[in-house]
């Protein structure tokens, strides 16, 4: 086995420069169904300078991939390995899906990097099975109530429950989320500033239900009134300009509205809302007011977590730790098409983005902040999988504002950073699915793949090179499209290339068998998992 300072030497080489002598710190930093397009250096008109910022100190990866749904993703990132793997998606026969439990292999990043001297700490979102402490955490903050940003019911620190917050507080997730993650940063300055240390920041934004501060919405209250079909181009025109995205846009597919129906849902919104995703100019006047709204409280909602991102970073560079810091920014999905009501219900009379409302951004606006893809959360076309991936690391990374196009998966998060950090796999854990990104962050690397793989809901998905093959639905036929050319999956090559096609369904279908025997080894038989509806209550 190689020493520590040969290994650092081995990466320095990959970089294209030296590493600094101290393994890096890393901030992983998750949204939660915010869009590919929706921050401004991915061609959005939400404010975003700290976001942007650190993508013009670093790059932007153009084609990263997630699971097309939160918990999944969350898995993959931590353990590095697809969901099914570790039976955090489903599986026939096996208990999986969000209700699904680890193997013991299937190690979080904390536990891996304990060993090497790291302390570990989250903030926000958790939607893993087990507790944040005894996955190798060494702080806490979990937000379990994914229904109130200004009042949460369930939310623990350290594995112990909080009261719940009053209405009144002044609390808001989002601060509270990074709150908490400065917290842990200065007390790591501190008291234990001669060991590196890993942050999990998982804010909750922009995930419904659209609430925001009403200072942070007023920014926004005029901004969409123009409507979803302009607002939609007028993205494009700028990713465009900006080289992100590819070279088609994908036009508004006007029949595909939320993937779940809740018709009770609708009745209590009321005639204003719509579920379906039509031409602006056929909505009533009442109905393009109120659907505006929502999407200026979703800008709000990323604005505020892009200054809260900015809060973090200031503390980051107060305590001398920004030059060795690797931090990656990223969607655990797609923007989401869903509209639904739960929480505390949804008062019509309430202004639009307080507490009192129950709003989601629904398939027109998803169909914006997915900007130039088809579809939306929980389908695996590019809409539901494609999220921005930043990386910056100024002691590791000597490119500064350049765009890397290979593609890669969340699955690839935990090998590169690992390997920043001198770790390895375990010796009884299965072969990483993904990638380490390291070879990358050199103007010239290089990360050579055999395929990505998707399966979610029946909706599944297969990429080999530039070749991707895609399906709506277990019923659904697949369809084939050469990204290279056609990343917005605008035209489907199936007839035209069948033998291509049967090719990569074979290799989906064998890659389905294995990882579904994996995440069946060892664990006991039950009936198939509980009825979607149940499963998707603390999405």
């Amino acid at each position: 086995m190689k020493s520590f300072p040969v290994l650092i030497g081995f990466l320095a080489v990959l970089c294209g420069r030296a590493f600094a002598a101290a393994p890096p710190n890393v901030l992983l930093i998750m949204a939660d169904d915010l869009g590919y397009s929706d921050i401004g250096c991915y061609g959005g008109e939400i404010a975003t300078p700290n976001l942007d910022a650190l993508a013009k100190g670093g790059l932007r990866f153009t084609q990263f991939y997630n699971t097309a749904r939160c918990w999944p993703s969350r898995a993959a990132v931590l353990t590095g390995y697809y969901a099914q793997q570790v039976r955090r998606d489903a599986v026939p026969g096996v208990k999986s899906g969000s209700q699904g439990t680890r193997p013991q292999w299937a190690r979080l990043l904390p536990e891996s990097l304990r060993p090497l001297g790291y302390r570990s700490y989250h903030s926000g979102k958790w939607h893993i099975d087990g507790e944040p402490m005894q996955n190798g955490f060494d702080r806490s903050y979990s937000l379990n109530d994914h229904d109130r940003y200004f009042a949460p019911h369930q939310h623990t620190e350290d594995d112990r429950r909080l009261p719940q917050v009053a209405p009144d507080s002044g609390y808001y997730a989002s601060t509270a989320i990074a709150d908490h993650a400065i917290k842990c940063l200065k007390e790591h300055a501190e008291q234990h500033s001669a060991q590196p240390f890993f942050e999990f920041l998982a804010f909750t934004a922009p995930h419904f239900p659209l609430q925001a501060p009403a200072e942070d919405i007023a920014r926004y209250k005029e901004k969409y009134r123009r409507g979803w079909d302009l607002m939609r181009e007028e993205r494009w025109q700028r990713m465009r300009d900006q080289r992100i995205g590819g070279d088609t846009l994908a036009p508004i597919e006007r029949e595909v509205g939320p993937p779940y129906a809740f018709p009770r849902a609708m009745e209590k919104l009321g005639p204003k809302e719509v579920n379906l995703p039509l031409d602006w100019s056929e909505l009533s006047a009442e109905q393009r007011e109120f659907q505006a709204n929502k999407m200026a409280v979703h800008a709000a909602m990323v604005d505020r977590m892009d200054r809260e991102i900015g809060r973090v970073v200031a503390q980051l560079r107060a305590m001398g730790a920004m030059e060795n810091t690797l931090i990656l920014f990223l969607s655990d999905n797609g923007a989401s098409a869903e509209i639904m009501v739960r929480g505390d219900g949804h008062d019509p009379s309430a202004e639009c983005g307080t507490g009192a409302t129950f709003l989601s951004l629904g398939p027109g606006w998803s169909s914006v902040a997915n900007t130039p893809f088809r579809r939306h959360k929980t389908w695996v076309h590019e809409g539901g999988i494609a999220t921005p991936l930043i990386v910056h690391w100024p002691n590791g990374i000597t490119a500064k504002d350049e765009l890397r196009k290979t593609p890669g998966h969340v699955v690839d998060v935990a090998p590169t950073i690992l390997e920043v950090a001198g770790g390895k796999l375990a010796e009884s854990a299965p072969p990483f699915p993904g990638k380490s990104l390291v070879t990358l962050f050199a103007k010239d690397g290089a990360v050579t793949r055999d395929s990505l793989w998707w399966l979610h809901e029946g909706n599944r998905a297969l990429r080999v090179g530039d070749w991707k093959i895609v399906a709506a639905g277990k019923e659904s036929l697949w369809e084939l499209y050469d990204l290279r050319s056609d990343r917005s999956e605008t035209k489907n090559l199936a007839s035209e290339q069948p033998e291509k096609l049967r090719e990569l369904a074979a290799l989906w279908t064998r890659e389905t068998e294995e990882y579904f025997a994996l995440a069946a080894r060892d664990a006991p038989s039950v009936p198939a998992e509980e009825p979607t509806r149940k499963r998707r209550v603390n999405d």
